[in-house]
C-alpha cells in the first residue's frame, strides 16, 4: 500500500502527516505522555501550496514535521525530544530517507527552534515562528501598519501547509487570524493596485508609437503582473511568491476570464492589440469588483485623453475604494500600498524587520 502510493507520487503535506499520524504521534506519546502541542508542516516548500513534483524532492523535500510547544515546555522538552528522536525514527518512511536535505533550508535553530540534520522533526514555540516570520509575536491587536509590513508570500507561509494537530488551537487560532488582510487593508490595497494600474496603462501605447516595441513589451509584461496581483486581491487570497505566481494564480477562479486577454497582451506583435487586450481585462477586473459590492464606480475604455491608447478611468477605481476605507490610519496614507506593491526584491521581502520598518516611513 506504502509503495503503490508513492508511486503514485505523493505530495508532501500527505506524506508529513502520515509521518506525524504513524511515527511521531505515537513515538511522542511514550517519550512525553501527555505534552500538549500542535504539529503542522508550514514555513516554506513548494509542497505548502501543493505544487510540489519530482523536482522539489532534490531539498528539504520527505517526511517532515514541525511540534509547537508553550516556552515552558519548550525550555524543557524541545532539546530532549529532538535529540531522542534521532535513535527512534526508522531510516526512511513511505520509501523516503528520514534525514534532512539542506540546500537551501538549513534545520531549524536559534531562539524557540531546535532541529538537527538526522530526522525531519522540529520544536518550535508559536512566538519564535511568528517572529521569524512575520517579526511579530502575538496576533494580538495587530495595527493596520503592520498588515501593510507583511508580504502576501510570508502570511502565505504562515497560512499554508497544514496542521495535523492542536492541543490547545493557539496555531489554529493564530492561523485563523491570519487567514486573510482585514477589510480596510484589503480595499486600500485594492486601490494602490488601481493606483499602479493608471500610472503605466498609457505607455504601453506610447513606447509602441515611437517604435521602441521591447519597451512596449515590458511594460505590458508589468501591468499583466498587476492584473494578476489584482485577481489575487479580489479573489481575497494570498500571492504567492514568483516562482508560483502564475501556478497560484491559474487556480483563482478569476484567471478563467483574465488568462485569455493576458495571453493575448503577452502574444501580441503590436502595441494596439496589446492596449486593447490589457483594457479588456481592466474590464473584467472593475465588473468583477462592482459584482463584489467593493468601490463601485462606473468602468469606461477610452482613448487616454485625446491620446490614442485604449485605458480605463482607473483613477475613478482609486477613488471609489478610498471612499470606503475608515480606518483613519489607511485613509490618511498615500496611494502607495504595502509592502509587497512597493518593492518585488526577494531581500526586502524576505526580511520581515526590514519590511516592518519600510512600511512604517511610510505612515
Amino acid at each position: 500500500m506504502q509503495a503503490a502510493q508513492q508511486e503514485g507520487g505523493m505530495q508532501g503535506i500527505e506524506l508529513s502527516r502520515r509521518f506525524h499520524d504513524e511515527v511521531v504521534r505515537p513515538w511522542l506519546a511514550d517519550a512525553a505522555p501527555g505534552l500538549s502541542y500542535a504539529a503542522a508542516i508550514m514555513g516554506y516548500g513548494s509542497e505548502l501550496l501543493g505544487f510540489d513534483d519530482e523536482t522539489s524532492r532534490d531539498h528539504n523535500w520527505g517526511p517532515r514535521v514541525q511540534i509547537f510547544l508553550t516556552e515552558d515546555r519548550f525550555e524543557a522538552e524541545a532539546q530532549r525530544l529532538v535529540t531522542a528522536f534521532i535513535a527512534a525514527a526508522p531510516e526512511s518512511f513511505m520509501r523516503e530517507p528520514i534525514g534532512w536535505r539542506s540546500r537551501p533550508h538549513p534545520p531549524a535553530g536559534g531562539a524557540g527552534a531546535v532541529g538537527t540534520l538526522e530526522h525531519g522533526l522540529e520544536v518550535h514555540t508559536l512566538k519564535a515562528m511568528l517572529d521569524r516570520l512575520l517579526a511579530v509575536r502575538s496576533v494580538e491587536g495587530l495595527t493596520a501598519m503592520q498588515w501593510l509590513g507583511f508580504p502576501e508570500q510570508r502570511l502565505l507561509a504562515f497560512t499554508a501547509g497544514a496542521v495535523f494537530h492542536d492541543a490547545d488551537g493557539r496555531l489554529t487560532g493564530a492561523r485563523e487570524t491570519l487567514k486573510y488582510l482585514p477589510d480596510d487593508v484589503w480595499r486600500y490595497k485594492i486601490a494602490c493596485q488601481w493606483r499602479r494600474i493608471a500610472e503605466e496603462q498609457a505607455f504601453v501605447g506610447r513606447a509602441g508609437q515611437v517604435s521602441d516595441d521591447l519597451g512596449s513589451r515590458v511594460v505590458a509584461a508589468r501591468l499583466v503582473r498587476d492584473v494578476m496581483r489584482m485577481g489575487f486581491l479580489l479573489e481575497r487570497r494570498y500571492a504567492p511568491y514568483a516562482k508560483w505566481f502564475g501556478s497560484g494564480f491559474a487556480r483563482l477562479p478569476v484567471a478563467q476570464v483574465l488568462a485569455p486577454h493576458l495571453e493575448q497582451v503577452l502574444r501580441a506583435d503590436g502595441w494596439e492589440e496589446r492596449g486593447n487586450a490589457l483594457a479588456a481585462a481592466y474590464l473584467k477586473l472593475a465588473r468583477r469588483q462592482n459584482a463584489m459590492g467593493v468601490g463601485a464606480f462606473e468602468p469606461v475604455i477610452g482613448p487616454y485623453f485625446e491620446r490614442p491608447f485604449t485605458t480605463i478611468n482607473a483613477d475613478d477605481a482609486v477613488a471609489a475604494v478610498r471612499a470606503e476605507i475608515t480606518d483613519p490610519a489607511l485613509r490618511s496614507l498615500p496611494t502607495v500600498g504595502s509592502i509587497d506593491q512597493i518593492s518585488d526584491l526577494t531581500p526586502v521581502l524576505e526580511d520581515p524587520q526590514l519590511t516592518q520598518r519600510i512600511v512604517q516611513q511610510i505612515g
